[in-house]
């Protein structure tokens, strides 16, 4: 997908927060800038295409699921696509937890695609057990697609993934793994769409976005996946560095470092935009 002719170059955002009480709900956030309306607002000033909308826990009931399966109406009648967003750790494990969450999503509102933010990289254990990891990984993307029937799967990814190399070379049936596979190369050949996590403050630079994004882009455009560049406006203490997040340069220099990422990347099959985590974040960043 070219992006020559969207104007902004920040195409989607991560919402995590619903308005719902907590007094009303165990799973509600408070966040009133979350209700369905105002987040379709919001969505349409900033000129988003997607949104990845969390869903709540399978079995849930009460105002937290009706006001998703609102949500996701209300952004579709302003044309935003949606994508029900999950990612307890627990199914890492227990990947057939999967099951009833999506399940009891599809039943709560219509919704385009999945996506998944598991994060076993961000997790003490990582560096002793990643292939491990990884297939863990992998088996949920797999029980997934099989719960979707057809809905697309999606997952957000660092990038240095493109980096760490793969083992295993078990590929799905009708795709092939080469020698030299990455573990980004492994999701690659499961997922329909990634959201590449490059995580700095600027754009340029061999610290920056497009640099540490490079290999993961060409991994992708590879693959033919389509993919967005994920970036961060949370507070340096939550980004882990003031370098991670655009927490100081404030909104200008977001859309000014999202404008130098489109115009590098704007013409890359596959690309898909700037992602920003998260909604609550990013209006703080606004100031409003």
């Amino acid at each position: 997908m070219s992006t020559a002719g969207v104007r902004s170059a920040i195409t989607a955002m991560w919402v995590w927060d619903n308005a719902v009480s907590p007094a009303d709900d165990d799973e509600g956030r408070g966040y009133a800038p979350a209700s369905p309306d105002r987040l379709a607002a919001f969505a349409t000033a900033g000129e988003l295409q997607e949104v990845y909308l969390a869903a709540p826990s399978a079995g849930s009931e009460g105002p937290v699921a009706e006001s998703f399966g609102e949500t996701c109406g209300t952004l579709h009648a302003v044309g935003v696509e949606v994508s029900a967003l999950g990612g307890d750790a627990e199914w890492l494990a227990a990947p057939g937890l999967v099951e009833p969450w999506l399940a009891h999503a599809r039943g709560l509102g219509s919704f385009d695609r999945v996506q998944l933010a598991v994060e076993p990289w961000a997790l003490p254990g990582w560096a002793a057990s990643k292939t491990a990891a990884l297939a863990e990984v992998l088996t949920l993307l797999d029980r997934t697609r099989s719960a979707g029937n057809g809905l697309p799967v999606d997952i957000a990814v660092p990038w240095w993934l493109a980096h760490e190399p793969f083992t295993d070379l078990t590929a799905p049936e009708g795709t092939t793994m080469l020698e030299d596979a990455t573990m980004l190369d492994a999701v690659l050949a499961r997922a329909d769409r990634v959201s590449i996590l490059a995580l700095a403050d600027h754009a340029s630079g061999p610290d920056g976005i497009l640099a540490l994004a490079s290999r993961a882009v060409r991994a992708a455009v590879t693959a033919g996946r389509e993919f967005t560049i994920g970036v961060e406006t949370c507070s340096p203490e939550v980004a882990g560095g003031a370098q991670f997040t655009f927490f100081d340069e404030g909104p200008v220099g977001l859309l000014r470092e999202a404008g130098l990422v489109r115009a590098r990347l704007g013409e890359v099959a596959g690309y898909r935009g700037v992602a920003v985590s998260d909604h609550r974040a990013w209006r703080r960043l606004l100031g409003v």
